[in-house]
């Protein structure tokens, strides 16, 4: 580019800086709610000018240059921009257009900040350089069309610290995009732009979990309480200044809510920050071994409460959407506490519930766990593929599975891949399964884990549609578990699945105990040695010591004829049972 040009396209964007809307430009916009989005729908729609799509690279000359942190005229990637120190890569403009990428780095292209499969990729939506901006093509592909939102585990961070996870945005449990902190505000007022000046076709567009299907409010609850959020957390930069007049001069209209920020709460209001009322009346019904169920009554709220948090002893535990909830995977014959937080849409917790105690009950082995039918597989399908589904609050993950055979009832089938389940509450001491070949001429076998380790083996027959049915027994596992069956034995046969079932194990603690008030100490253990305090010990007979899985690991014949102290064996970091005359106690190794 010509020197000359190169000032001149300079002395353009700074004289943007402090440009303002044309006097009059925002007569009529007087209302307020969905009176005055409707007012300024017409305002920034009249002048509008289709620039084409193509066109986007010739505006970006103009909008999308960093002339604010670097201050080199590369091109400003809010994927990529470190507010804070040095970018990660930079692209010159026009000569780093997209192109083929693989890595962050190699290009840049047009970002549709509201995905353009939502509106068909029709224009002039397309084309509108108020929301379609200038970012890294591999960080743009990540985002793919996921709405924005919190993140709290991560799959995917760029290298300016943007993230690709699991929402923690109050109301919606999808996956979403995170930007920085810098540019959070910016998104939010390109998407307030979008749902105004398109106010009228949103009935047409699909929502992407973002939009609304109606001219107001134009958002879904939890996406418009969160773009409130980020609205009132970054404020309006010179950055975004720069960026709508030069988007004024390339395209005819403007971003009202970067002109007016205040506008965004006259509109849809301000970001909630109204906590709801404490959970009231919390109670704690008949425990189990392993689990406490828990009653409450709702809160209430100036919006919506959408979900309750846990606690068990002060630490958090699980989130749910009900007033009721069975609290798992607890130790038997243990004392805990509980109480319970609400949230509503915009995040705020409300003070915490009454707190309740409940009792674990003593367990023993046996009885009927878990059974998965596989009647809620996803639809019949021939294909070999990963399937998922869940039933009785159990994820199952097959893969290179099909889901159009039968055994009693639906089954899965099950090539060279896995059955695997998400994690189960209550122990195992036995697992049962029936299996048929499906398609192939050899007897084999698949390997049955549970935590990933091996515990037994799954036969099947050779004939096909022969049914064998199979019981692995004392497994004695307590605590929570993975169940999975993997490694056919014979490559190509494809081998049906129905009715799995386990039965239930925690390690037996009596309720009773001839060693009165027995306790240990220290807990957590240190130098490998536990003390133990009780009436009458030199007449126990054995100490037993389990790990956290029920694997016995050490075992002790009249522990405490000689000393009051039991000397551990090798036990690496951990919690672990002693378990003496048929009581069990809890204790950590460190």
């Amino acid at each position: 580019m010509k020197k000359s040009s190169v000032i001149f396209i300079l002395s353009l964007f700074f004289g943007l800086l402090s440009a303002q809307p044309p006097a009059g430009y925002y007569n009529g916009a007087t209302g307020t709610g969905a009176q005055l989005k409707t007012q300024l729908s017409i305002i920034i729609t009249n002048g509008h000018s289709d620039m084409g799509y193509g066109g986007l690279w010739t505006g970006y000359l103009t909008t999308d240059r960093d002339y604010f942190y670097e201050n080199d005229g590369t091109i400003l990637d809010i994927y990529s921009e470190n507010v804070a120190g040095p970018d990660p890569y930079t692209f010159t403009p026009i000569t780093d257009q997209c192109g083929n990428y693989s890595s962050e780095g190699d290009c840049y292209n047009r970002e549709h900040i509201v995905p353009q499969s939502l509106f068909n990729e029709a224009s002039p939506m397309k084309n509108d350089i108020h929301f379609v901006r200038a970012t890294d093509g591999k960080v743009n592909g990540m985002r793919s069309n996921f709405p924005f939102g919190m993140v709290g585990s991560a799959t995917f961070t760029s290298l300016n610290g943007s993230k690709l996870g699991t929402s923690v945005s109050p109301g919606f449990s999808g996956t979403v995009f995170e930007p920085i902190d810098a540019f959070k505000g910016d998104v939010a007022r390109m998407i307030f732009y979008f749902v105004t000046r398109y106010e009228n076709q949103l009935s047409s567009f699909s929502s992407g979990d973002m939009l609304g299907g109606s001219a107001y409010p134009g958002l879904q609850s939890w996406q418009l309480q969160q773009l409130l959020l980020w609205h009132a957390q970054d404020p309006v930069s010179q950055v975004e200044i720069a960026i709508n007049n030069a988007s004024y001069t390339f395209q005819g209209n403007r971003n009202p809510f970067i002109d007016n920020p205040q506008w965004v709460n006259t509109i849809w209001g301000t970001s909630d920050i109204i906590a709801p009322s404490a959970p009231a009346g919390l109670t704690a019904g008949t425990p189990t071994s392993s689990s406490v169920p828990l009653n409450w009554t709702a809160s209430t709220d100036n919006i919506a409460v959408v979900a309750y948090d846990i606690y068990v002893n002060g630490v958090y535990h699980s989130t749910v959407s009900g007033t009721s909830a069975t609290v798992s995977g607890l130790a038997p014959a243990t004392a805990y506490t509980f109480h319970v937080i609400a949230k509503d849409l915009a995040g705020n917790l409300s003070p915490a519930s009454n707190t309740v105690t409940a009792t674990t009950s003593a367990g023993t082995p046996g009885g009927s766990c878990g059974t998965e039918t596989f009647d809620g597989m996803p639809a019949n399908n021939s294909g070999y593929a990963v399937r998922t589904w869940t039933s009785n609050n159990i994820t199952w993950t097959a893969t290179d599975a099909r889901t159009d055979q039968t055994i009693n009832g639906r089954a899965v089938t099950i090539r060279n891949g896995s059955l695997t389940s998400s994690t189960v509450t209550g122990g195992i001491k036995s697992i049962t399964v029936t299996t048929q070949l499906k398609f192939g001429a050899n007897a084999g076998t698949f390997n049955l884990r549970v935590n990933g380790n091996i515990v037994g083996t799954i036969p099947y027959s050779g004939t096909p549609d022969t049914s064998v049915t199979t019981t692995v027994d004392n497994l004695n596992i307590s605590g929570n578990a993975v169940i999975s069956i993997t490694d056919n034995s014979i490559t190509g046969n494809r081998v049906a699945f129905d009715d799995l079932s386990w039965t239930c194990y925690t390690l037996s603690t009596g309720e009773t105990s001839t060693v009165p008030n027995l306790s240990l100490y220290p807990n957590p253990v240190v130098n490998d040695e536990i003390f133990v305090k009780g009436t009458d010990l030199k007449k126990v007979l054995k100490a037993d010591i389990y790990s956290a899985d029920g694997r016995l690991v050490q075992s002790v014949a009249k522990p405490f004829v000689k000393s009051d102290s039991i000397k551990l064996t090798n036990l690496k970091s951990g919690v672990y049972f002693l378990t003496v005359d048929g009581k069990s106690i809890q204790f950590i190794v460190k």
